[in-house]
C-alpha cells in the first residue's frame, strides 16, 4: 500500500518541525469522549505574533503494538493479524 500524499507531507512538516525546535506535546481533551489525549503538535508564529499549534495526532493512551496491525511483508495490500492471545505473530 502507498502512503498517500497528503500523510506523507504530514510527516515532512512534523519532521521540520522537530529539527526545528517547533514540535509541542500539548494536553488537550478529546472532542468526542472528553477523556484527555497527548497530541503532537507543530508550533508556529500568526502574522500577529501568536502561537499557532497545528495537531497532527496524539500518543496512544495503551500499548500501541495492542492498537496497530503492521503490514504484512509478505502482502504488499495486506495487514498482519492478531493472534488467538491478541497479539501480532
Amino acid at each position: 500500500m502507498a502512503i498517500p500524499d497528503h500523510a506523507r507531507t504530514n510527516f515532512n512538516t512534523l519532521l521540520r518541525a522537530a529539527g526545528d525546535g517547533n514540535l509541542a506535546l500539548v494536553e488537550c481533551m478529546d472532542a468526542v469522549t472528553g477523556e484527555p489525549r497527548y497530541v503532537l503538535c507543530a508550533v508556529g508564529r500568526a502574522e500577529d505574533g501568536d502561537c499557532v499549534m497545528t495537531p497532527f495526532g496524539h500518543l496512544a493512551d495503551q500499548n500501541p503494538y495492542d492498537a496497530y496491525l503492521p503490514p504484512d511483508p509478505n502482502d504488499p495490500n495486506g495487514f498482519i493479524e492478531n493472534t488467538e492471545d491478541g497479539s501480532s505473530p
